[in-house]
């Protein structure tokens, strides 16, 4: 039997499904129901990759409804889908060219099939999420107080900012009591926070974020992150080495953890400044600091035990 790669579509009421090269197409509801249906569906083709493009979030139901059905669920960069599109000849855009587009996707570039992350650890980062939502606010609410000049509109700024930082606070216990239910994690957030530089937050999101930290090799954990510098060559011309791509909440975290580091840490601090020394501009020096800094991290949770200076030697 041909093995069948399958392109979904997904958008806020329904589903656009294309299974490729049968050339089959339906559409289903997005809701409990309309993934039953699909999944039965599926069940019996076989299926080598479903391909799930993400959308901001409405995949999410998605990818965790069709992978409890036992299915090989992968979520697809659109980006990369677009240009392949672009690639393929495809100008035109509809819900159902896109599902097709994304089973050939699929098809063409075998997106490797990765274990998804468990109920615990989805629930973290929905914690972890809504915490920045509300430090955002916060911070904006602080820059409004200090720009108002009408004084009841700054008593209500006052007030709402005040129930900000409650929330805030609750939110941070709720993380408490999350990593204090499985003691894996108080366990690596120990580990994580040892290295001079790296806090609670950056520990814990790389826990939520980052789970096969500890489990790949410094090459395949910075592409990850998106800290793998990427070369641009052609014949004679030799362009900067550039980063892009991966978990962008990942690599904030990082880099605010670097930007500790470089002051605090003496591992991380001789690093930045022999690259400054060297004529690096400081902002390539702090990126490769972030990128040596994930790399000693994912060799600490690898080792289990704690940062120590003179073991604190790894490649970049």
């Amino acid at each position: 039997m041909v093995a069948q790669h399958v392109g979904i579509d997904v958008s806020k009421d329904k589903l656009d499904v294309y299974v490729h090269p049968a050339g089959r197409s339906l559409t289903v509801a997005r809701t409990e129901a309309g993934l039953a249906e699909l999944a039965g569906t599926l069940q019996d083709v076989s299926v080598a990759t479903v391909a799930v493009e993400a959308t901001g979030g409405y995949e999410t139901l998605v990818v965790y409804g069709l992978a409890q059905a036992g299915l090989p669920v992968v979520i697809v960069n659109p980006a990369q889908v677009r240009q392949y599109a672009r690639a393929w000849g495809k100008r035109a855009k509809t819900d159902a060219l896109d599902a097709q587009v994304i089973a050939r996707f699929a098809e063409t570039m075998r997106p490797e099939v990765r274990p998804l992350p468990d109920e615990a650890t989805r629930h973290l980062c929905g914690l972890l999420d809504r915490r920045r939502q509300i430090v955002s606010m916060i911070a904006a609410d602080k820059q409004r107080e200090h720009v108002t000049t009408d004084i009841k509109l700054k008593k209500s700024i006052t007030r709402f900012r005040r129930a900000l930082e409650k929330e805030l606070s609750r939110v941070d216990a709720d993380i408490d009591g999350q990593i204090g239910l499985f003691p894996e994690w108080k366990a690596q957030e120990d580990l994580l926070t040892s290295v001079p530089g790296v806090g609670t937050v950056t520990a814990r999101t790389l826990l939520g974020e980052l789970p096969e930290l500890g489990r790949l090799d410094r090459r395949q954990i910075g592409a990850l992150a998106g800290l793998a510098p990427w070369t641009r060559e052609s014949g004679r011309w030799a362009g900067q080495s550039r980063i892009g791509g991966g978990r962008a909440r990942v690599r904030t975290a990082l880099y605010m953890a670097a930007l500790s580091g470089v002051r605090y840490n003496p591992v991380l601090k001789r690093f930045y400044g022999d690259l400054v020394a060297r004529g690096k501009p400081k902002l390539v020096a702090l990126t490769a600091a972030a990128r040596k800094l994930l790399t000693m991290l994912n060799a600490i949770l690898r080792s289990g035990q704690p940062w120590k200076e003179r073991d604190a030697h790894v490649p970049a």
